[in-house]
């Protein structure tokens, strides 16, 4: 037992260097503004929105209606949240399925060098530059009843496949995934241009020589090196559908998301917090959606973004 132990190779023991008091005045004068604003806009207004979730409260004054966690206990019950949640849970999973390999395809077809490529680059990042109160009102003027996406489909023959695209619960849902990816895909299609600029020219370029084909190369050299961006596109794209509201409020306005089945987490906060005069109710459904966005975000980092760090850590000799 003791020759087998002293075969063993010893573990390293990590050593970290002692920091200075320079250094350390440094640290704090570097980070201490971004700690100071991080602090300011986002710890603070957590707290706050904690608090007044325990109230109900009009928005003016102090609140002084404490009702505890009866708010919390209402939207886990309200039948509207639960169906919120669901199309928020729909919206992540489409947006993931529709964005990614559209996004993909295009971004694996772009960084070849063709002509016009700068441009082809710049008109599909346009939509997503462009507000979401001017492409919101945009699709919701063409999508309305008579509107111009029914005259076109009328002019070209497909007259019998025209549908309510907005007020159809069916099918609504379906435009409002058409117009996230519309709006959304050119972002996604930047991020992984980005990815593939680390990815060595030599690498494809022997692959080539070995007879390998422009899809081969894709598959097997491209998007495996492509894949710690993916993950992080899929990390953003999961917590901004998990918030979703401008599009929604915009197209389908504050009362009529639900009907139409596209209403989401964060309409149904407007709705019965801003809306309804009740802002304690309303900071309270803040609260739980950003428990469940921090819940999604920690789970994620845990068993999906782990793998991409834990590379990076090294261990010191002495």
């Amino acid at each position: 037992m003791t020759a087998l132990s002293g075969a063993l190779p010893k573990r390293k023991r990590i050593r970290y260097a002692r920091t200075t008091g320079r250094e350390k005045i440094e640290i704090a004068a570097l980070a201490g503004p971004a700690v100071l604003i991080f602090v300011s806009f986002v710890i603070f207004p957590v707290v706050m929105a904690l608090r007044y979730g325990l109230y109900k409260w009009k928005g003016f004054g102090e609140p002084t209606d404490f009702v505890g966690l009866q708010n919390y206990v209402i939207i886990l019950q309200d039948p509207l949240f639960h169906q919120a949640l669901l199309h928020n849970g729909m919206i992540v999973v489409l947006s993931l399925l529709m964005q990614g390999p559209i996004a993909l395809l295009l971004a694996l077809l772009i960084n070849r060098k063709l002509r016009f490529r700068s441009v082809i680059r710049v008109l599909l990042f346009v939509p997503y530059v462009i507000s979401e109160v001017i492409s919101g009102t945009g699709w919701g003027l063409m999508l309305q009843t008579n509107g111009a996406v029914d005259e076109l489909m009328r002019s070209i023959g497909l007259g019998w496949a025209v549908q309510e695209w907005l007020s159809d619960p069916k099918i609504a849902i379906w435009s409002l995934m058409v117009i996230l990816t519309w709006k959304f895909v050119g972002f996604s299609v930047i991020l992984f241009l980005a990815g593939m600029q680390g990815i060595p020219d030599e690498l494809s370029e022997a692959a080539r020589v070995d007879g390998a084909s422009f899809w081969q190369i894709q598959r097997r050299i491209i998007l495996p090196l492509l894949g710690p961006t993916i993950r992080i596109w899929g990390f953003l794209t999961i917590i901004g559908c998990l918030q979703v509201f401008d599009l929604v409020y915009i197209i389908w306005g504050q009362y009529i998301s639900a009907t139409a089945g596209t209403s989401t987490m964060a309409t149904y906060m407007a709705q019965n917090g801003r809306l309804s005069g009740n802002f304690g109710y309303g900071n309270a459904v803040a609260v739980v959606i950003f428990l469940i966005s921090m819940t999604v975000a920690l789970l994620y980092q845990r068993f999906i973004l782990n793998r991409d760090t834990e590379g990076a850590i090294t261990e010191g000799g002495k």
